[in-house]
């Protein structure tokens, strides 16, 4: 019999982000994207816009210091009632946590707070896991972009309305 405590999952805190998790939010791009990684100049962007959320997960760590392990991009368009989910970053070492769907419910809750009906989004064609959570929340293919990432992938694009 172990001697250790029985490990307990970290408790997440999702926030909107700040120009101070600016350097924390390019690496977790750079850790969690091969290609079509967002730009330190679009993520400043997408902090300081009124026409964008960019939520964020964290983390404790060992510590008890919190650390950045997600994020969630979310752009709005004066006039429409639809959002969209332009990205979900989750750190490699905190991938199959949950924090992906937690992301997303943030960001649907968020859009439908600031009156949006609907919530967007595209997916790589070969990403199953991001796939299989959409659709069990709900999210319908409505269209393909071929060629759509850098690399010539083609995006599956989703939509849900959402309610509240």
């Amino acid at each position: 019999m172990s001697n250790l405590a029985p490990s307990r999952a970290p408790t997440i805190h999702l926030r909107e982000a700040t120009r101070a998790d600016l350097d924390a939010l390019v690496a977790l791009e750079h850790a969690a994207f091969a290609s079509d990684r967002a730009e330190r100049r679009a993520i400043r962007h997408a902090i300081d816009s009124p026409s964008m959320t960019l939520l964020v997960a964290l983390a404790d760590d060992a510590s008890g210091a919190p650390v950045l392990v997600g994020a969630a991009t979310l752009e709005r368009r004066r006039g429409s009632r639809r959002a969209r989910l332009s990205s979900i970053a989750v750190a490699p070492s905190r991938i199959g946590l949950g924090l992906g769907g937690k992301l997303l419910d943030a960001a649907e809750a968020d859009a439908a707070e600031r009156g949006c009906s609907h919530l967007r989004l595209e997916v790589r064609a070969d990403n199953a896991a991001a796939i299989r959570l959409y659709e069990h929340r709900g999210y319908r293919r409505f269209a393909v972009k071929p060629g759509y990432y850098e690399d010539g992938m083609e995006a599956w694009r989703y939509e849900k309305p959402l309610h509240g």
